[in-house]
């Protein structure tokens, strides 16, 4: 069960933030050649495995119920961000994101980028930012995630190794923007999962008896998601929609 609880969202959330990495390596791939989008990509890789393999033994040192507490808020935090703009998708607030626009805007800017002899440093850096940028949020899911014990660490790096390959085997084999993905489904899961997990963690650092231990999650996975419909049926109205930023 701990495994699953660890795995499961990190692949989910790797998936997500693997495939808006990919949209960036493809256009900067594309336009200015592989050679530097993929040597940005990979070094910005390199340096979250590093990351993860610094500072993920390290979590155990410090005192589980403050850690739980602190990685438990974190985790809520960063699930009601992902939560709150799927639901306004899904309510028709914001628009459903486009992974081909994303790419030809992607695109756009990179030709304008300067262009140097030999090494494409330009396009080698656009390629190593998203990809570090996108990759962070996975850095911290993995690592927060991973901070229960045991195997749960090997468990989220699994999950998140598992989404990179298959978004970086279909992104190998189309060379096109994985469009189809259902990006807004999985944000609402994952923002759900983390949510319930972020709940749950704070309240044992906190003190909290949940009852059933572990199966209280499911619980409050249930009850998130009932909320969830609720509130986008709330906001699924006739009123004019407002230009939220995406």
């Amino acid at each position: 069960m701990d495994l699953l609880i660890a795995a499961l969202p990190a692949f989910l959330a790797s998936l997500v933030e693997f495939v808006e990495a990919l949209t960036i390596v493809l256009a900067v791939g594309v336009t200015r050649g592989w050679r530097a989008s993929l040597w940005g990509a990979g070094t910005a890789a390199a340096g979250l495995i590093a990351a993860v393999a610094v500072f993920g033994p390290s979590l155990a040192r410090i005192d589980p119920d403050y850690f739980k507490a602190a990685v438990g808020s974190l985790l809520l935090l960063f699930g009601l961000r992902w939560l709150r703009k799927a639901l306004l998708r899904y309510a028709g607030v914001l628009a459903l994101r486009d992974e081909e626009e994303k790419f030809r805007s992607a695109e756009s800017k990179a030709r304008l980028l300067p262009r140097s002899s030999g090494f494409d440093v330009a396009g080698a850096a656009v390629s190593f930012k998203a990809t570090l940028l996108e990759g962070l949020e996975v850095l911290f899911i993995v690592l927060a995630l991973g901070a229960k014990g045991g195997h749960a660490l090997a468990a989220a790096c699994l999950g998140a190794a598992l989404a990179g390959l298959a978004v970086i085997a279909v992104g190998v084999a189309v060379r096109q923007p994985l469009s189809r993905v259902p990006e807004n489904t999985l944000k609402f899961l994952v923002g759900g999962m983390l949510c319930s997990f972020g709940t749950f963690w704070a309240g044992e650092g906190l003190g909290v008896k949940w009852p059933g231990g572990d199966a209280s999650i499911a619980v409050l996975l249930a009850l998130t998601a009932l909320l969830s419909w609720m509130a986008v049926r709330v906001l699924r109205t006739d009123r004019p929609r407002v230009g939220l930023p995406a």
